[in-house]
């Protein structure tokens, strides 16, 4: 009887485990239905929240669908995802205030008035890569539009956030730093001079040296925007030691390098006797003289700019040009060339003709007087004639034979025809 009653005791107690187990079952299968359907509502809300920066980031690069996302108060809805868990989701963020900034000042200020700034400049010093990228071009595109934009993003603390990408290992980061750099150093001097004191100058010259051509690119475009304001501040430049570096981009075989490299040329030159010899001295001549004769209209005309702006300097400079053979360049230059990219050529003749009869005579022996002539008759426009007739006075000016050289090509009649 004890065995029987131990036997039923044995089987209610199975029984009584198989429930126990059952309902753990139930219990660890309701808990992961919930787990499940928690997962599941957090996934529905990043896929809704990706497909919203993407789909804004998507829609904010056609024009036409910009004033129905201002209308929208897209800006404060963008905003929190910059601070996103998912990286993705801040990039497109990022990219979608980018595009929307780039569009119109009123749009740019608005990203400041946001008070986007701050979290973009705190967010380039912590994350990614493809964050940094996407947020430097946000500071490109609010800084481009006004100097008072461009002053809103170095107040927000962003010079130091760029400085520090451009020693990225990534290219494209540094392009996309040294682009905003660029666009807030082409304002004003005062911002210059605030690039200058970031230390970006010796980066972006590290970053000439890089194999990347666009990287090249915008890195001797932001020098150059440094450059134009001052001779302090072309001096900065040059003492950072850009000049070894820019120079022998001139013989590139890529026309917008070249481009670049003769504007930056041309903005250190410009300034100052000291500065010009600097840049003759790292042997632009005669390598920059076939840039007259370039392919690219842009190559040719920052290439005349550059010798116009070493000629006007001294008597010394503008020999060094012509015994380099730039008297018959130029003249090329001039009588090929049509419209704006023509007057830094005209005014070249000028300052060089200027200085003696020398050299004013070494023009007229390179048939200088007829594209002058050419210009002073057929150029459209009154400024491009007038730097046609001062040259043409510079030429004829010395002595008589001068004067009768200029006189016997028809020309004082047509000065006075104008």
């Amino acid at each position: 009887a004890g065995r029987a009653a131990g036997g039923v005791t044995e089987a209610e107690e199975h029984v009584e485990g198989e429930r126990a187990a059952a309902r753990a079952r139930a219990a660890s299968d309701e808990h992961a239905r919930s787990t499940m359907q928690a997962v599941s509502v957090f996934e529905s809300y990043q896929k809704a929240r990706q497909t919203f920066a993407q789909s804004v980031a998507d829609m904010a690069s056609r024009p036409q669908n910009i004033e129905v996302l201002q209308n929208a108060g897209v800006m404060q809805l963008l905003r929190p995802l910059l601070l996103d868990n998912v990286p993705s989701i801040q990039q497109t963020a990022a990219l979608a205030l980018g595009r929307l900034a780039n569009y119109s000042d009123d749009l740019a200020e608005a990203v400041v008035s946001n008070e986007i700034l701050p979290q973009l400049v705190y967010s380039l010093s912590e994350q990614n890569r493809f964050y940094k990228k996407a947020a430097a071009f946000v500071l490109r595109s609010v800084a481009k539009h006004s100097p008072e934009l461009a002053h809103a993003v170095v107040d927000a603390g962003a010079l130091e956030s760029l400085c520090n990408c451009l020693e990225e290992f990534d290219p494209s980061v540094k392009e996309a730093a040294a682009w905003a750099i660029g666009y807030i150093a082409g304002h004003t001097s005062e911002l210059a001079t605030a690039i200058v004191d970031s230390g970006a100058v010796p980066l972006l010259i590290l970053c000439i040296q890089e194999p990347e051509l666009s990287l090249k690119r915008i890195c001797a475009s932001a020098l150059s925007d440094i450059c134009k304001h001052s001779p302090e501040l072309a001096q900065a430049v040059v003492d950072c030691g850009a000049v070894p570096y820019l120079s022998p981009l001139i013989k590139h075989p890529d026309a917008k390098l070249k481009r670049q490299a003769c504007g930056a040329l041309a903005q250190i030159a410009k300034h100052s006797v000291d500065l010009a010899e600097m840049v003759v001295e790292a042997e632009i001549l005669p390598d920059i003289l076939p840039c007259l004769q370039d392919d690219d209209l842009y190559v040719q005309k920052n290439a005349a700019t550059c010798i116009r702006e070493v000629a006007k300097h001294t008597p010394e400079l503008a020999r060094l040009i012509i015994n380099a053979g730039g008297a018959a360049a130029l003249v090329d230059y001039v009588a090929n060339s049509k419209g704006n990219i023509r007057l830094p050529g005209i005014m070249a003749l000028g300052y060089i003709s200027a200085f003696s009869e020398t050299l004013a005579l070494a023009v007229i022996k390179s048939k200088g007087i007829e594209p002058l002539k050419d210009a002073l008759i057929h150029e459209p426009e009154d400024h491009i004639k007038a730097a046609a007739a001062w040259s043409l006075g510079q030429v004829g000016r010395h002595t008589p034979e001068h004067a009768q050289e200029v006189a016997e090509a028809d020309v004082l009649r047509r000065l006075l025809a104008v």
